[in-house]
């Protein structure tokens, strides 16, 4: 997935499911900002493509981001659809995953 993006698509309906596990919006978005990983959502891409992505905010909080690309006019923009912290064992494998890609 390599395309500019320049910013976010928010509403009431994403905006209250993402914060729906205590993830503010500042840190949805500061995520992305960092060396976050992504990759294609197969689950859950039938009716439009979706991503997940999987990192650390820059408050240093690890957080799991589904997500899409709309465009709007001329911009695309990310349009989480959920989002949480990460469990402690997801915690582990994206370090030992980072690890692993580091050597």
């Amino acid at each position: 997935m390599v395309q500019e993006v320049s910013g976010y698509g928010w509403d009431d309906g994403n905006h209250q499911k993402c914060q729906k596990h205590g993830v503010s919006i500042e840190e949805i978005e500061s995520l992305f900002s960092t060396n976050v990983r992504t990759s294609p959502d197969i689950n859950h891409s039938q009716l439009e493509e979706r991503f997940l992505a999987v990192g650390k905010s820059t408050k240093g909080k690890y957080i799991f981001v589904a997500f899409t690309l709309r465009q709007k006019e001329e911009e695309i923009l990310i349009r989480p659809i959920s989002a949480r912290y990460m469990h402690e064992k997801e915690v582990l494998r994206y370090e030992e995953n980072l690890a692993k890609n580091d050597n």
